[in-house]
């Protein structure tokens, strides 16, 4: 069923493009196709972080402020002010607690690796986790995020749209856990990192077009033969 869902949604959507770049002075996403350098690497970890508990359009904003600062760098986020950090970002919300979590990776990366990602993205994807959700602010689906679009490694991003989508569908309890999801997309499709960035990228496409919290369009839903419209 899993399956069945995604080859649905890649029909209807086609291919999403994610993770979003978006450079200096850029408003609209720009979607980068191929290998990603150091800067957009950590630009990725970055917009994981800020893009907790708002959308994306209000990270582009946070992120454009600290590409215009030249602060997307480790040891610049370090040496800033959090107050003036905070500042920078203040558009993707929360950002007192934001701007800390931002310095408490950055400060982890820098007491561990050098400062250096690809150092860190040399690890496993089980030690990568780990240590992610070790480091104050990161929760499972920021880490998912993370090893998924900066590392470019296999690990499953859940979401509260893939809970929200897949239990109206019948594909899951209610109470099903973060892993208990996770495990349920890997074992179907394996390590796959290009099929995990496309299908979290549809969920989110169809959350946003039909399968809305309230109200849900499910007229025109590609999904709408076979859900059991449980909302």
């Amino acid at each position: 069923m899993i399956s069945k869902i995604y080859k649905t949604l890649l029909k209807r959507y086609d291919k999403q493009g994610w993770w979003p770049i978006t450079p200096p002075g850029h408003v609209e996403p720009v979607y980068d196709k191929g290998p990603r350098t150091a800067k957009q690497k950590l630009e990725v970890c970055f917009g994981a972080i800020l893009t907790q508990n708002t959308s994306w359009k209000n990270v582009e904003k946070a992120i454009v402020n600290l590409n215009k600062h030249d602060l997307i760098e480790i040891n610049k986020i370090l040496r800033i002010p959090k107050s003036q950090l905070a500042q920078y970002i203040k558009p993707s919300g929360y950002f007192n607690q934001k701007a800390i979590k931002l310095k408490s990776f950055c400060q982890y990366i820098k007491d561990n690796y050098q400062s250096s990602l690809e150092l860190f993205f040399e690890k496993t994807i089980k030690t990568l986790r780990r240590e992610l959700l070790s480091i104050h602010g990161i929760g499972p689906e920021t880490a998912d995020s993370i090893i998924l679009y900066a590392a470019a490694k296999p690990s499953f991003v859940v979401d509260t749209y893939t809970k929200r989508i897949l239990s109206r569908y019948g594909s899951i309890s209610k109470k099903a856990s973060y892993d208990e999801i996770k495990e349920l997309f890997e074992s179907q499709f394996g390590k796959n990192s290009q099929v995990y960035n496309e299908y979290h990228a549809l969920i989110v496409k169809l959350a946003k077009t039909h399968c809305l919290a309230k109200y849900p369009t499910c007229s025109s839903c590609p999904l709408t033969k076979g859900c059991k419209k449980d909302y």
